[in-house]
């Protein structure tokens, strides 16, 4: 079959591929022409257990049956020498790295004062370490060749919240973070990084979900956005994407208009602060920013004059 959307020649890492959203990654890019490196630890939910070589050797399996290229690797992405093995898997299958999906992750949830240092600790590691230690090689190798596209996996609980999940939470925000930068380094290299958000049925969300949407939350329905952002035609870089059963919308962080409280000579006081609350509060007329520097610039014309 032809597709408009053709992976033929690229190398994709998909890491959490051995069951759920990753599977379907990873078996739509493979029907597509991309090479694939199934990553899967084989763990349990909450990332215990030794793991098992079977949820990523199965997939693998699959893609090869249906016509397709692929290698398994069980590295753990929650250290240093399991994402530079992720990385060095598809380079020595392969010859390079074209795409790479951050999707592994585990569940540990706990109310705020119920949790523990290890629960915290173990969630971050997965889910925001395993970001860093995946995506530095893999974008040190996409440097070289001047061409990538990198999709990182937030959630809703960490933009709006949700109960119960702190440490998940704090970690799908930390990798937007993560993001933000990459996109500003990555830029003169063709590096696209944009971020996902999924609402889809997962061995993660099976007791969060009512019985009845999980039944109708097949990750099939995120996995084209995701393909179309690991395509060369997506040209969009560091924007945050919801979806879900068929649904899609974008998500952006904006900045209300700058208030200027006082001249911008002497601190102001705390009820300078107050009186102008409101104004300091309110969205309206709020913009989209590109980066740091560009409100720390509007702050300081508007102090300065300049």
């Amino acid at each position: 079959m032809s597709y408009d959307l053709n992976f033929d020649g690229r190398v994709a890492i998909v890491t959490g591929a051995g069951a759920g959203l990753g599977r379907t990654y990873a078996l739509d890019l493979a029907k597509r022409g991309a090479k694939v490196v199934v990553n899967d630890l084989g763990g349990a939910r909450d990332g215990s257990g030794d793991g098992s070589a079977s949820p990523a050797d199965n997939v693998v399996e699959e893609i090869k049956a249906a016509g397709g290229e692929a290698v398994a690797n069980y590295d753990n992405v929650a250290s240093q020498a399991g994402g530079e093995n992720i990385t060095k898997s598809a380079v020595d299958a392969f010859g390079k790295i074209d795409i790479l999906i951050n999707n592994a992750g585990i569940l540990r949830d706990k109310s705020f004062l119920k949790m523990e240092l290890e629960t915290w600790k173990a969630v971050l590691d997965v889910h925001l370490n395993a970001a860093y230690f995946v995506t530095r090689p893999a974008f040190r190798v996409m440097r070289e060749n001047s061409y990538g596209r990198i999709v990182m996996t937030s959630s809703a609980a960490g933009i709006y919240g949700n109960f119960g999940q702190t440490n998940y939470a704090a970690a799908k925000m930390g990798v937007i973070g993560l993001m933000n930068v990459v996109r500003l380094e990555g830029a003169k290299y063709n590096i696209k990084i944009n971020t996902l958000a999924p609402m889809a049925a997962s061995r993660l969300t099976e007791d969060v979900m009512p019985p009845d949407m999980f039944d109708r939350l097949k990750p099939e329905f995120v996995t084209p956005i995701v393909v179309y952002l690991c395509s060369d035609k997506c040209q969009v870089t560091g924007n945050i994407y919801n979806a879900g059963i068929g649904a899609f919308n974008r998500v952006h962080m904006l900045t209300g208009p700058t208030v200027l409280v006082g001249e911008g000579i002497e601190p102001p006081t705390a009820e300078a602060v107050m009186a102008e609350f409101d104004k300091i509060n309110s969205l309206k007329d709020a913009k989209e920013v590109s980066t740091a520097t560009d409100v720390m610039g509007e702050a300081i014309t508007l102090a300065t004059g300049k």
